[in-house]
């Protein structure tokens, strides 16, 4: 069993790390940090973009395993990381869906309301809607 925890360095995104290391320290963990691509582009300027997003994705891969020591000790927790390059919620539904290993997952929330959470959308609520495996959401 695997635990899937949506980290994209946010406050929340923390608290989601130190509460995967904290009640699944038994279980591999896996963080997937999404390197957000705008949507809406168009013809020739798609191929730039996927260069782009590749250079930023190995940029993020990188430092992603010392910016997880920093948040919590790794010593006794089996972890490894992944990125992806899409739509937040999308990207971590589809990475659910196809490991079958994945039984949970752990995303923390800004906790937003009313008109901001209206105008923002929610990725939270998106992936607790879309999600093939139970959710925990951290605030």
């Amino acid at each position: 069993m695997a635990v899937l925890v949506a980290y994209d360095g946010s406050a929340p995104a923390r608290k989601a790390v130190e509460h995967a290391f904290e009640t699944h320290s038994d279980e591999e963990i896996i963080l997937l940090r999404v390197v957000e691509a705008a949507e809406g582009s168009t013809g020739a300027g798609i191929e730039l973009l996927k260069d782009m997003f590749r250079d930023r994705e190995a940029e993020i891969s990188e430092g992603f395993g010392d910016e997880v020591s920093d948040i919590v000790s790794t010593d006794d927790v089996d972890f490894r990381t992944e990125t992806a390059v899409g739509q937040p919620a999308r990207e971590v539904v589809a990475f659910a869906d196809e490991n079958d290993e994945i039984e949970h997952i752990i995303i923390g929330s800004h906790g937003r309301k009313g008109v901001s959470r209206v105008l923002l959308g929610s990725v939270a609520e998106n992936i607790v809607r879309r999600s093939p495996v139970p959710v925990t959401v951290v605030r």
